[in-house]
């Protein structure tokens, strides 16, 4: 999994506004919609529009620009990011998206190693950090919650936090690193 789709955001490169010639798996999933469907890059640039066309502030896409999507619902906000002459590729505009809905992922390996976490320790960090309870995580996982509990007992030992709302906050910094 790349750093941006850790993170939550998707990637678009368009070609003279009219082709996306490159988009990461974030950036199919939040124009694909809850099912993702949307596969192809002429789909994807349809969709895209179709986002675009939700925003009360519609400037023309810039070299780079950024789209923020809150609720699915809501109207996204689109800002463009001046960029110098010399970083800006002619005919090329970068779209980011950025769902504010999504949340940060550490790397798996980079959890274990940092704080010594089990496989165990490891996946129930990862389930909390994608916004699952202890009782999702006992169900996913087909054990008991006094085992969930146990576990996260030794997760909050390892990562010297002592309540849920800081280890997830922990997760979504430690998400920023490769």
């Amino acid at each position: 999994m790349s750093m941006l789709d850790r993170l939550g955001c998707g990637y678009l490169a368009i070609e003279d506004h009219r082709h996306i010639i490159e988009a990461n798996p974030t950036a199919r999933l939040i124009l694909g919609g809850e099912t993702g469907s949307v596969q192809s890059l002429t789909e994807l640039m349809g969709a895209l529009k179709r986002l675009i066309a939700r925003a009360p502030n519609r400037p023309a896409l810039g070299s780079m620009s950024w789209i923020v999507i809150g609720n699915k619902d809501d109207a996204p906000f689109i800002l463009n990011q001046a960029q110098p002459a010399d970083v800006v590729t002619p005919g090329i505009s970068v779209v980011m998206l950025v769902d504010l809905d999504a949340h940060l992922q550490p790397n798996r390996y980079m959890l274990q190693r940092m704080f010594g976490l089990t496989l165990a320790e490891t996946r129930i960090a990862l389930q909390l950090a994608r916004g699952d309870q202890p009782a999702d995580v006992a169900r996913s996982c087909n054990v008991s919650r006094t085992t969930i509990r146990s576990q996260l007992a030794s997760v909050f030992a390892k990562t010297s936090t002592r309540r849920q709302a800081e280890l997830v906050k922990l997760l979504a910094l430690l998400a920023l690193l490769p």
